[in-house]
């Protein structure tokens, strides 16, 4: 099955955006169990270590939450507007965005002590970018 990087890109956002409402239901109290169950499961094993108790935990999940839902709102609209005017840029730009997010998000892991979530990040990577490796014929 060909599948063409345009149709692609709609399960790149998907795959981008669907973290930002975990990360947003973190900063309420009542609505923090998913999200603290998703940074459990991520910072594996689960071992009931991750927590929403602290005001900045709260704050920079709202924050994550934020900026996950607007890269994966951006990814769709430039699949669905700009897309067809520069196949190519778009293909560059979004691989870019998730290298760099994979660099960045796995060496902050591993340096924080969670080696365990740059291993899902390779998961999460080649879900993102799947035929997009390589230029769209």
């Amino acid at each position: 099955m060909n599948i063409s990087h345009k149709s692609y890109l709609k399960f790149t956002a998907f795959v981008i955006g669907s973290f930002g409402p975990i990360f947003f239901l973190g900063t309420l109290s009542e609505t923090s169990e998913f999200a603290r169950l998703t940074l459990d499961l991520l910072s594996w094993p689960i071992d009931d270590a991750q927590n929403y108790e602290a005001p900045t935990t709260r704050f920079l999940s709202a924050l994550t939450g934020g900026f996950l839902m607007g890269w994966g709102v951006c990814v769709w609209g430039l699949q669905k507007w700009v897309y067809d005017s520069s196949p190519e840029g778009v293909r560059k730009a979004v691989l870019s965005g998730i290298l760099a997010w994979f660099i960045f998000d796995s060496t902050g892991s591993i340096a924080s002590g969670n080696a365990s979530n740059a291993l899902f990040n390779v998961v999460v990577l080649l879900l993102a970018v799947g035929p997009m490796w390589r230029p769209e014929k």
